[in-house]
């Protein structure tokens, strides 16, 4: 009798029609030993190499039809699936285990970098201002065009006297010129080609300037979105900030960042006022009007803190903190509902500085990007059709945050610069927050003297003809 596989059988003897029997039970061949082949082996980052296990019973027999598991003594620098395939994940090593019926063999697997064959750096041309800076990213990739994550990255100017680049190659312009940024990783080098331009003067040639702050929405889905036909034209028309971020998360300090030239917080529910210098110092100081128009303000100089009642909300109100004004009548009366918007249009009586609030559904808060879009077309568009506006306005249409993105703290926004004195269709690859435009603000009105961040802040002349 012979065994051919683990089971049961009956035997039967046969003899003259008379029979017996024997009941046969046929046992595995314990496994005694695991070979794992090859024994070790080297794989590049991003690649695979098989391995097989081979169980043996104690006679050095193989054993066919085993169920092997398989297991990696380092997932971080190299996995293995349930059929010995394994994948490199980073430089290391790695100890690659098959097991059977409680034996094991392994196989040492050596993980190397795949080679850096080439570095791509984006932007490939860029244009920076004197003093403001953009940022270039370098990409290390393999002969197949992959990225190769991890790499250490060096940056130089071939040109420090126009352009220098820190170690993670954010350029910053220095005075006018052109400078050959090169990014370089393992012998390997990218360039991009920088081209620093002078600071126009881009202030004192305005005497109105209107800043209309829409609410928690990415760059992406305002800019080329076919729901906001009226705001992409005015960006393509006039000027448009492409590399423009938010400070922070939430709203309110942002709206600060844009008044104070300081987060001061990041709690919507803040009820406290801000003593800080600020924006109503400044155009005080240098003899200039002002005025917030709110959408749905229950009042002429309501300035209540916490306030929200769905449709006019403080926190979206950031002069209402300040205690210029939340402290001071006189000042406080140039807070005023929204419908007196129309009627400084008609007589021409607007003041030198306009903050436009509008209220949680059209600033795109609570509503979609269709309704801010009707809306500017409908309150705004007249404005920048009026004699007054084209003879020496300024219009910023701005995001307070982004609605998903936490780049540079909170996330890539629209910015959007309206008038007669802005450059035909120009599109600015500077990178600016709102301390950026906070300085213009005041700038763009003659002053010169900048609140907190704003001081040191980007300045934004690059929109506008000298």
């Amino acid at each position: 009798m012979s065994g051919v596989a683990a089971g049961t059988a009956t035997i039967t003897a046969t003899c003259e029609g008379r029979t017996g029997t024997s009941d046969i039970t046929v046992s595995s061949v314990p496994v005694a030993s695991v070979t794992v082949s090859p024994a070790s082996a080297s794989v590049q980052e991003g690649s695979t190499t098989q391995l097989t296990a081979t169980p043996k019973d104690a006679g050095g027999i193989p054993l066919l039809g085993r169920i092997v598991t398989w297991s990696s003594g380092n997932t971080a620098a190299a996995t293995v699936n349930g059929s010995g395939l394994v994948s490199g994940a980073a430089a290391g090593t790695a100890t690659i285990t098959a097991t059977c019926e409680g034996r094991t063999g392994t196989s040492d697997i050596t993980v190397t970098s795949a080679p850096v064959a080439s570095v791509t750096v984006s932007p490939a041309s860029i244009s920076v201002q004197e003093g403001s800076t953009t940022q270039l990213t370098a990409t290390p990739k393999d002969a197949g065009g992959t990225a190769l994550l991890g790499r250490v990255v060096t940056w130089s100017s071939d040109n420090t006297a126009a352009a220098t680049v820190n170690g993670s190659g954010l350029v910053s312009g220095v005075a006018a010129g052109t400078a050959t940024i090169t990014a370089t990783c393992e012998g390997k080098t990218g360039t991009s080609d920088v081209t620093v331009t002078p600071v126009s003067s881009g202030g004192g040639q305005f005497n109105h300037v209107f800043i209309v702050v829409e609410e928690n929405t990415d760059y992406a889905d305002v800019i080329g979105n076919s729901a906001m036909p009226y705001l992409n034209g005015l960006a393509q028309q006039y000027g448009l900030a492409t590399q423009y971020y938010a400070n922070t998360h939430p709203s309110i300090g942002n709206y600060f960042m844009m008044t104070v030239g300081d987060i001061i917080t990041n709690d919507d529910a803040y009820t406290s006022t801000v003593s800080q210098d600020n924006i109503v110092r400044k155009l005080v100081a240098a003899g200039k009007t002002w005025k917030v128009y709110a959408e749905d303000l229950p009042s002429i100089g309501f300035v209540d803190l916490g306030y929200d009642d769905g449709k006019y909300a403080s926190k979206h109100d950031p002069f209402v903190y300040l205690t210029d004004v939340h402290d001071n009548a006189t000042q406080a009366s140039h807070v005023v509902p929204f419908t007196h918007f129309a009627t400084d249009l008609a007589t021409n009586a607007f003041p030198n500085y306009s903050f436009i609030v509008p209220n949680l559904c059209n600033d795109g808060h609570d509503c979609g990007p269709g309704v801010v879009d009707s809306w500017l077309l409908t309150h705004i568009d007249p404005l920048i059709k009026s004699a007054q506006f084209q003879q020496d306005g300024l219009l910023i249409i701005l995001y307070d945050e982004s609605g998903g993105d936490d780049t540079n703290g909170g996330g890539k926004i629209a910015w959007v610069a309206v008038s007669a004195k802005s450059k035909s269709g120009y599109q600015s690859t500077t990178l600016y927050q709102h301390e950026s435009t906070l300085r213009l603000s005041l700038k763009a009105l003659g002053i010169t003297a900048f609140p907190n961040s704003a001081a040191t802040a980007p300045d934004m002349g690059e929109f506008f003809t000298p």
